[in-house]
């Protein structure tokens, strides 16, 4: 308090020294000469001094309304604390018994806390599958009350109310009741192009949701119904053709047990075009090596039949006719009625000879594609995991889908030359059969004419 009260003083007495020394400049700056300023000086230090001591005055007065003042808040302290520590003791107090009153009703609660807690968890559980189930779809909000319930019972010792147990009750019951149920209900949906249409819409327990004919989705984040934008095939839409404009009778229809999971990942599998354009520039190579081998093998069925047919005819004949090989080859045996037999025998093996080449055209071509479409899948093969592992260089294998996708692709280019070349070996194997037992047949009626020619030479 000294400290201050000198430090005060110390302080007025440098203000009244600067205000003296202004007043002097400002009478310098007036007086006329020396002795006038001498005596404006006198008459400034009487007047200055005099307003000091009644500063002074008024200052000591001042010291002692502080003093009152700093006694007063020193007073106020002493309560204050004396307060906080009344206040302290009281909290201890009430932590103790706040303690063993909740000992107390954990004993009497007993088995009944543990009910408690698996109510709350039985509430969270169920909120969860309300959130995922397609019946919220049809009644939604279900999973606030849940909610709301879960977060009380964890976030303070509240206890449930029989009101709240029968409501929890009661939305488990509505929702085994609702799965076995075939409801139509009008609500808005997101179409595949992004716009919205308010239809009816067929839920299967809860299963599945179909409108239109077509399958939907129930999107839990957003409380809303959208179609699927790639559909199951077409058996499947088939069923929810027939659930849509069915009448109270029993007919098939394809759910998905898991409420939307399986359809969701069956969509997202390619179907036979997009595995086919998996396979690229090399994949479509080889579909265009196996249609040229289909083309050739269907001319070479049709022509073969067809020759086939004219040899049979040419069998139950005895007149020799040109449009078929049997016949041209019996017309060499009337062209030269008088040859020997070893003559004859190489006119006709001749005639065999020309006929062969007709008869075995373009098979050996359909020989080379069933050899060469798988070569050429294997080569997209190597070239597609060649592409996967750089990629796999590049980013890693961090994301197993990276790799997968990129074998399944690099495998495709191989499927499409299996699936070329099995068939083109069975036909290969067809044709060439079907072109030696012509073949055969030729062998055998110019083996008979040299016998018979032999016979008669004899």
């Amino acid at each position: 308090m000294k400290f201050s009260l000198s430090t005060l003083f110390t302080a007025t007495v440098a203000v009244l020294s600067i205000s003296a020394a202004t007043s002097v400049m400002a009478e310098q700056s007036k007086a006329a000469n020396l002795d006038d300023l001498l005596t404006k000086l006198a008459n400034g230090q009487l007047s200055q001094t005099a307003q000091n001591k009644a500063r002074e005055s008024d200052f000591l007065t001042r010291v002692n309304e502080q003093d009152q003042l700093l006694k007063s808040a020193y007073q106020t302290r002493d309560n204050s604390i004396k307060l906080s520590a009344q206040l302290e003791n009281n909290f201890q107090e009430n932590e103790t018994l706040l303690a063993n009153k909740t000992e107390a009703l954990d004993k009497r609660l007993g088995e009944l806390k543990e009910l408690f807690g698996v109510l709350q968890q039985v509430a969270g559980d169920t909120k969860s599958k309300f959130q995922n189930s397609v019946i919220s779809a049809q009644i939604p909000g279900r999973e606030v009350f849940l909610d709301e319930f879960a977060q009380s019972m964890g976030s303070s010792s509240k206890l449930a109310s029989i009101d709240e147990i029968e409501r929890i009750w009661y939305e488990l019951q509505r929702e085994m009741t609702e799965s076995a149920k075939v409801v139509k209900f009008t609500t808005d949906i997101v179409l595949a192009d992004g716009k919205k249409q308010q239809t009816e819409v067929t839920r299967v327990g809860n299963f599945n949701l179909v409108a239109n004919n077509k399958y939907l989705e129930y999107i839990s984040e957003t409380n809303s119904i959208a179609e699927l934008i790639r559909q199951p095939s077409s058996r499947y839409l088939e069923t929810a053709k027939q659930l849509t404009v069915g009448a109270d009778k029993q007919i098939p229809f394809a759910l998905d047990p898991t409420g939307g999971s399986i359809i969701s990942l069956l969509v997202q599998a390619p179907d036979t075009k997009e595995r086919i354009d998996q396979g690229g520039t090399v994949g479509y190579i080889i579909l265009a090596i196996g249609l040229v081998g289909l083309l050739i093998a269907i001319e070479r069925f049709i022509s073969l039949f067809l020759i086939g047919a004219k040899v049979n005819r040419q069998l139950k004949t005895d007149k020799a006719l040109n449009d078929n090989p049997l016949g041209r080859v019996l017309i060499v045996k009337e062209k030269y009625p008088n040859a020997d037999t070893e003559t004859l025998e190489l006119k006709l093996s001749e005639s065999i000879l020309r006929e062969v080449p007709k008869l075995t055209s373009r098979l050996t071509m359909i020989k080379i594609i069933s050899v060469v479409a798988p070569l050429i899948g294997l080569l997209g093969t190597v070239t597609g995991m060649i592409n996967t592992f750089q990629a796999i260089t590049l980013f890693g294998t961090g994301d197993p889908k990276l790799m997968a996708g990129g074998i399944s692709q690099a495998l495709v280019t191989t499927v499409l030359g299996l699936v070329v070349a099995i068939p083109m070996v069975f036909i290969s194997t067809m044709l060439n059969t079907r072109s030696r037992s012509i073949i055969n047949i030729l062998q055998q009626q110019s083996a008979g004419i040299v016998a018979e020619r032999s016979e008669k030479g004899a």
